[in-house]
């Protein structure tokens, strides 16, 4: 399946003052950017022709993959003086980079690719900035055995803080956690079909306009992930990414998970 990632936002909840113009899929997790990190995810479940809705920094990513460095993230041999590569990472990768807009919303951005996805059954799309180890095959299994239009796979809260019941007369009754609470958030992960093109206005928005819309018609599939689920909306959110990664606690790297039952932990 083709993948379209949204990565033209202008992130404006991610700026620190240390450079304004490096859009948000491309700050650092470790070695390599967040939009890196989304790729290789679908990559590893064999998903590789991927879709670049580009608006904010657009040329910040395509100088990257125009240059890119496939040593940094791979072991290699130098013989006789050329690196011969061990393992690659985007060798066998597809990407189209599109120009989608400065201003543009979610949904005018998968307006404006539409003819990129044309004739795919059903396509996968990202913000690319947010990491997970959801089990992309069975989410993609259990939208397809459901029969909807579209699917979002769907998080617990990721909140600090705290909700309260309050009477008329300012008495509080209860503090319940935000994360406690028995509701769901977008999770930023989806699976579509061509349904949502007809949802979508000019300068919509992919989830309250063609989501919205399924929804309310039933057609609209949920996939709940209990696991890992981490965005990077914000400096410090890509800071602990990145701090994670440096100390070895990767779980979005699924696909450097040990595949040997044998394998030491």
């Amino acid at each position: 399946m083709k993948v379209v990632l949204f990565c033209g936002g202008y992130g404006m909840r991610m700026r620190n003052g240390s450079d304004d113009t490096v859009p948000k899929p491309m700050q650092m997790v470790g070695p390599r950017p967040l939009i890196w990190h989304v790729m290789r995810y679908y990559a590893h479940y064999g998903h590789k022709d991927f879709i670049l809705c580009l608006g904010y920094g657009g040329n910040h990513i395509k100088d990257y993959f125009l240059t890119y460095q496939e040593e940094r993230s791979n072991d290699f041999v130098i013989r006789r003086g050329r690196v011969e590569l061990l393992q690659a990472d985007i060798s066998d990768w597809t990407i189209t980079f599109v120009d989608t807009g400065i201003e543009s919303s979610i949904g005018e951005r998968l307006r404006r690719v539409r003819e990129h996805v044309a004739g795919e059954e059903y396509f996968l799309a990202n913000y690319a900035d947010v990491l997970t180890d959801a089990p992309l095959d069975r989410i993609v299994s259990g939208f397809a055995a459901s029969g909807a239009a579209a699917a979002m796979t769907i998080v617990p809260p990721q909140s600090s803080f705290h909700c309260v019941d309050v009477n008329s007369a300012g008495e509080i009754k209860t503090i319940t956690p935000v994360s406690q609470m028995r509701i769901w958030e977008n999770g930023g992960y989806f699976v579509l079909t061509q349904d949502v093109f007809a949802l979508l206005p000019p300068g919509g928005c992919l989830v309250e306009d063609a989501c919205g819309a399924l929804a309310a018609e039933g057609r609209l599939f949920g996939y709940q992930h209990l696991g890992f689920w981490k965005p990077a909306d914000t400096f410090k959110e890509r800071a602990e990414l990145d701090e994670g990664y440096r100390r070895g606690d990767r779980p979005w790297m699924v696909w450097d998970a040990p595949t040997s039952a044998g394998e030491c932990r």
